[in-house]
């Protein structure tokens, strides 16, 4: 009777500590849903009174569900507009995490490594260049075997910041592309199939002969698809890796607001598709509880969680721009 006794009341001392517990909810990027993973399990270990729940959603999910403060904080891969920012209820800071890669990820018989300039680029996705035997992708991959297959576009569906980035660097390589399409969450595509989510187009690559898509360099390494060397500003063919986009990141130019773009950088060993990630957070925060862990939360983030960017294939931020962010982080009020 006794041990029964002790086994119930243990069990509701695990219920109560369980009920206690304070839910934390987020929404919106895929892009660094990997890192931001590893975050929250890694920091349930530093303090197990809270527990995170993120919802990989899209960047333009995460925008509107922070601005109908349906969550406690959003993410997004590509910067608010001054319109939107318009609409948010108080002020909405932008929190700049890490940087990363997309990459251009194809599925045709061999596995080739590819090299790709950013106008040939441009002219798949517009439609234009819709073989794999084309003249323009032969020219830049002399001794390789390309298929005579047609190209099938793969595409986000939803609201995305990883299409942000990548339909940036496209208008910043193509007049064309920026007048037909340009750049944002979401694009009229002029062809191609949609998937949800970085996982989606991802999973639509790696079952259809003679696809091509954009997906964060985490996801192409995760399901073994390979990916294009891109032509940099400098002229050189990169491989998406941790140092190129450090090198891309080194070089971009950092506003107080935080938030700027990266693609197509000058530096000779950059990689041209790549970005920062942002939370997306109020500065008053409307539970003084759950905006104290929040905060409490951000500052082991770059203390801590930044050095776990590099195993999962993102740049960490350079010190003196982690620094500048804390200071932003200690601004916010609750």
């Amino acid at each position: 009777m006794k041990k029964i006794l002790l086994a119930g009341l243990a069990g509701l001392l695990t219920f109560g500590a369980a009920s206690a517990q304070m839910l934390i909810n987020g929404a919106g990027a895929t892009f660094p849903q990997p890192i931001y993973t590893k975050w929250f399990d890694e920091y349930a270990k530093v303090d197990s009174s809270v527990r995170f729940n993120y919802q990989g959603i899209g960047s333009g999910g995460g925008q509107k569900q922070i601005l109908a403060e349906t969550v406690d904080f959003g993410a997004s891969d590509g910067p608010m507009s001054d319109e939107n920012l318009a609409k948010a209820p108080r002020k909405l800071l932008h929190i700049p995490t890490v940087a990363g890669a997309v990459v251009v990820s194809y599925n045709i018989p061999g596995a080739p490594k590819l090299k790709l300039d950013g106008p040939t680029l441009a002219s798949i996705f517009l439609g234009k260049i819709r073989k794999w035997s084309d003249a323009a992708i032969k020219s830049q991959n002399p001794g390789v075997s390309l298929p005579d297959i047609d190209i099938l576009v793969v595409h986000r569906s939803d609201g995305s910041g990883t299409t942000y980035i990548f339909t940036d660097y496209l208008s910043s390589v193509s007049d064309e592309w920026a007048k037909v399409a340009g750049k944002n969450t979401s694009v009229n595509w002029p062809v191609g199939l949609g998937g949800k989510g970085n996982a989606g187009v991802a999973g639509q690559i790696k079952q259809s002969p003679g696809a091509i898509g954009y997906v964060e360099l985490a996801y192409a390494t995760q399901n073994k698809l390979p990916y294009a060397d891109l032509k940099n500003k400098a002229g050189h063919y990169i491989t998406p890796s941790l140092d190129s986009v450090t090198e891309a990141l080194a070089s971009a130019n950092i506003p107080d607001d935080f938030r700027f773009s990266m693609v197509n950088p000058p530096g000779d060993k950059a990689y041209p598709i790549a970005g920062t990630t942002w939370l997306l957070v109020y500065l008053e925060q409307k539970d003084a509880a759950k905006g104290k862990k929040l905060v409490e939360f951000l500052r082991w983030a770059y203390s801590e969680g930044e050095k776990m960017a590099a195993g999962l294939d993102y740049a960490p931020l350079p010190a003196n721009v982690q620094a500048r962010v804390l200071q932003r982080v200690g601004e916010i009020k609750y």
